[in-house]
């Protein structure tokens, strides 16, 4: 069953089992102090590691590039030391794991940043109806309102390029087999990409091979840290939330395609922008990124086993990212190959807390 979603491919320098990515997942479950990964978290991942690859939860850079308390980070030594506990438990049950680096720009708030700092965007422009996940002064959590950023000077911009370059220095050491470049869903990189959230007029600003300029030198760094065949890059063409409005959403993710076809980049993820009210994708947009992208092309949203069969199949992707059907299906692939009932993920327990709604769920045995 599902005979090409369950078939091996090749991402870049990675041979992976079958076509089923676990996608990205905020939980919320890193340990305090410090946002540090623990031996839960190594459980929780270990538990899917039948995925052809998991792709590790947002991941921040650095302090600036944190929205959300709780999170997991990969710019200290502690961190890097918690995500081997990680990448040891995945390898151990056979899986294969890609760390995604991160950087949330204007989606943030004094009360997360360092030293109540104000959060960097490409402009002073605020996120309209953006939120952002913080502990407050008293000790309680709560989701605020994004707060008002401060537009990055260009000579800091070779800094926060030099920030995923560490990243993927400590990702590598603590064990992933590749990283994942998150340009998209609002944050940093998309922020600079589109035309309503980047009103620079420097060479980071204006045309679109100006905005998308640092997306391709973070791409380029890293490459040349790791090697171009442990990189993937993940794209939101239309995303519509966290204030993102780009009038040129296909033009730009079809020219970064092609520039990351040459780079010779391991994949291509796009996640698709109709779960946060943005339009579908034509049939026409996913056959001209087919045609300018070489390498492995993933898509993520709303799929189920036999929708992304299906698109494999007809060539329109090569591999289908999973989020809340591998929150709740430990062993998703297993149950794909059987034709099994999956579990229900239960929304209440997606964001913080311990075991339960995390490493709980059942397996088919």
């Amino acid at each position: 069953m599902y005979t090409h979603l369950l078939s091996p491919v090749d991402a870049g320098s990675t041979t992976l089992p079958n076509r089923v990515f676990m996608a990205p997942l905020t939980r919320s479950r890193a340990g305090q102090p410090g946002d540090v990964p623990t031996a839960m978290n190594a459980e929780y991942y270990a538990q899917r590691a039948g995925a052809g690859l998991i792709i590790s939860e947002a991941t921040q850079i650095s302090r600036q590039g944190q929205g959300y308390a709780w999170t997991p980070g990969i710019h200290s030594d502690e961190q890097e030391a918690g995500w081997r506990l990680v990448t040891d438990a995945v390898h151990a049950k056979g899986g294969r794991m890609a760390a995604q680096l991160w950087h949330v720009g204007r989606i943030s708030h004094p009360l997360i940043q360092p030293d109540g700092a104000d959060p960097v965007a490409p402009s002073a422009i605020v996120a309209e109806g953006a939120k952002c996940f913080v502990v407050q002064p008293d000790g309680t959590p709560a989701n605020i309102p994004t707060a008002m950023p401060r537009a990055l000077e260009a000579s800091e911009i070779p800094g926060i390029v030099g920030d995923y370059v560490q990243a993927a220095k400590r990702a590598d050491r603590a064990g992933f087999d590749m990283v994942e470049i998150h340009a998209a869903n609002g944050y940093l990189l998309q922020q600079f990409l589109a035309t309503n959230s980047n009103a620079r007029t420097d060479q980071y600003g204006g045309s679109l091979e100006n905005r998308a300029r640092i997306i391709l030198e973070v791409v380029d760094a890293v490459v040349a840290e790791l090697g171009a065949g442990r990189v993937g890059v993940r794209l939101s063409p239309h995303f519509a939330a966290h204030g993102i409005a780009d009038e040129d959403a296909e033009d730009s993710a079809l020219y970064l395609a092609r520039e990351f076809s040459k780079r010779g980049i391991a994949y291509l993820h796009i996640a698709e922008p109709d779960w946060a009210g943005g339009p579908k994708l034509t049939d026409d947009f996913r056959g001209a990124l087919r045609k300018q992208f070489q390498g492995l092309l993933v898509f993520c949203g709303g799929y189920s086993a036999a929708t992304a069969d299906a698109l494999i199949r007809d060539g329109g992707g090569d591999a289908v990212a999973f989020g809340r059907p591998y929150i709740a299906n430990p062993d998703l692939v297993e149950r794909f190959r059987l034709g099994a009932e999956l579990n229900e993920p239960d929304p209440s327990t997606f964001y913080g807390g311990g075991e339960r709604g995390y490493t709980d769920y059942p397996t088919l045995d």
